[in-house]
């Protein structure tokens, strides 16, 4: 039996069912005496340090918590949770941490994206158990800010490299803790859980563990998702966001089943866009929140999804957060959500008044579960013009001339799947965004949407440019090279594709080995 501290915030249910796959039952702590009890206990702390510790507080479960951690019990802190063991965070200045461990937590100073989002590998400093069987070669899954910085050596398992080494895992005897999501990390993380599970596993120090780890660039299924006119959910594709043929909906595919698929091919994540979302109201689509509850059982990569995640009142007069909506998306195995549509009208109001409101649904999100679970959808179309001074937006110089000769285009950001063009520009949205506390920008392209022709890379690199959180290319790509392109030609650190995938018209495992030794990639 293994005792699981849910305190009420993020994504429980992807280590619940990771534990549950290895074959032992889970129990959720309700109470002080519940952690008392524990045999085994995982905390997984998700989102922000301060309402993670408040919440402890006010749940009563931060003394009984110190008190296991000091009985020197079995433990796993996972991400928040090996935060919460230091003394503080700057993430949360005057907030007090456990204080099982000496040190505080700061965010990362270095000229990479931050967050820290994706696949890296371990240096082990010492045997653990929870490393036996690992070649060493490994990669695991991170999506922080913020990092531990102790004095006490003895106590460090594990390091990576972000810009320099910093602390990856703890283990001071049998309180062990990582910075990374082993239910996020695949085979290696349900290895990693499963050493931990068992009792007569014997520490190990993997030979391979040294030299300096490198961010694995990301390799992002997409499943665009919607009804079909006989009410099913299924996976579909449009061609510049024309999601129909002969009359009738693409259908590519079962969605729990093709998202299966990709994660055995080695998808690196697994991202779901229900493209109606705009219209219907995702709380009262329960086939689409069901197929994600049924992914998250199967699927041990990180998942997206987004689709009509904003304040809502519905047809009784009763009104929904969108921290509600994103809240039950959470609860059924989201790891991140994506905003769409409600980011270009946050945006817009933003630069209309000139100040945070502290209220959107970009700030509410990111203030509870963390900058790092919030990915702005940017669907922008080219808007071609003369000369610079034709448009008060920033425009790029183009190699793609418009249609009568023009040698400059500026993107403009849409709405409502595509249809309706805002006086909001890809580039100004992304910064705006990225202020208002957006961890994440996944960058289509209308103009290169199902063409097949590769991916925008000057819209990639004018965005890019402009923020310093991840970006994902999306939109365009026909074949390897075009991955390949991507990730030389820009700084992105990711890439999504879904069309060539669904038609089996480039293979995941095909993509990975024609990347590799090309650039860094998990394999």
């Amino acid at each position: 039996m293994i005792t699981l501290l849910d305190y009420g915030a993020g994504n429980v249910r992807s280590v619940i069912n990771a534990v549950e796959s290895l074959g032992e039952t889970i129990r959720i702590a309700s109470s002080g005496e519940d952690i008392l009890a524990a045999e085994r206990l995982i905390f997984p702390g998700v989102g922000a340090f301060g309402n993670m510790m408040r919440i402890l507080n006010e749940k009563g479960f931060a003394a009984p918590l110190k008190a296991y951690l000091a009985a020197d019990r079995p433990f796993l802190g996972i991400c928040l949770g090996l935060q919460a063991l230091f003394d503080g965070s700057a993430e949360a200045p005057g907030v007090t941490g456990l204080g099982f461990l000496p040190g505080t937590v700061k965010r990362f100073e270095t000229d990479l994206s931050v967050p820290h989002i994706g696949w890296n590998g371990l240096n082990a400093r010492k045997p653990s158990r929870i490393l036996n069987g690992l070649s060493g070669r490994e990669k695991v899954y991170f999506v922080h800010s913020y990092h531990v910085a102790t004095d006490d050596a003895s106590a460090v398992l594990t390091t990576t490299d972000y810009g320099y080494p910093f602390v990856s895992a703890v283990q001071k005897g049998n309180v062990i803790a990582t910075q990374f999501h082993p239910e996020k990390s695949g085979e290696t993380g349900l290895r990693i859980l499963e050493n931990f599970i068992r009792p007569d596993v014997a520490p190990y120090l993997p030979i391979g563990m040294s030299g300096t780890t490198r961010l694995a660039k990301r390799i992002i299924a997409c499943l665009d998702v919607r009804s079909n006119d006989q009410g099913e959910l299924v996976v579909t594709k449009g061609d510049q966001y024309d999601v129909r043929e002969d009359g009738e909906v693409r259908n590519l595919g079962n969605p729990a089943a093709l998202a299966g698929r990709y994660y055995r091919d080695g998808a690196d994540e697994i991202t779901f866009l229900n493209i109606t979302g705009f219209r219907d109201f995702p709380l009262e689509d329960m086939p689409m929140i069901e197929v994600l509850k049924q992914t998250s059982r199967h699927v041990f990569v990180p998942l997206t999804i987004g689709g009509g995640i904003r304040d809502y009142t519905d047809k009784n007069g009763r009104r929904y957060t969108a921290l509600e909506v994103a809240a039950e998306y959470f609860r059924s195995g989201a790891d991140k959500v994506s905003i769409g549509s409600d980011a270009v009208y946050i945006v817009e109001e933003y630069l209309r008044t000139g100040r945070r409101t502290g209220e959107s649904t970009i700030e509410a999100i990111a203030r509870v579960y963390g900058n790092q679970a919030v990915v702005i959808s940017v669907d922008p179309r080219r808007v071609y013009v003369a000369s610079p001074g034709d448009t008060p937006h920033p425009v790029i110089e183009t190699d793609f001339s418009g249609p009568n000769g023009e040698g400059y285009c500026w993107y403009q950001c849409t709405v409502k799947g595509g249809r309706e063009g805002r006086d909001v520009d890809a580039v100004t949205l992304a910064r705006v965004c990225e202020t208002l506390g957006a961890g994440e920008i996944l960058l289509n392209c209308i103009d290169r949407d199902g063409t097949n022709a590769g991916f925008d890379i000057e819209l990639i690199n004018a965005v890019k440019g402009a923020v310093t959180i991840p970006v994902i290319a999306s939109s365009g790509a026909g074949c390897v090279a075009h991955f390949h392109e991507v990730f030389t030609r820009t700084q992105v650190e990711s890439a999504l594709a879904a069309g060539i995938f669904h038609r089996e018209e480039v293979l995941i495992g095909e993509l990975k080995r024609y990347l590799r030794g090309k650039v860094e990639i998990r394999l």
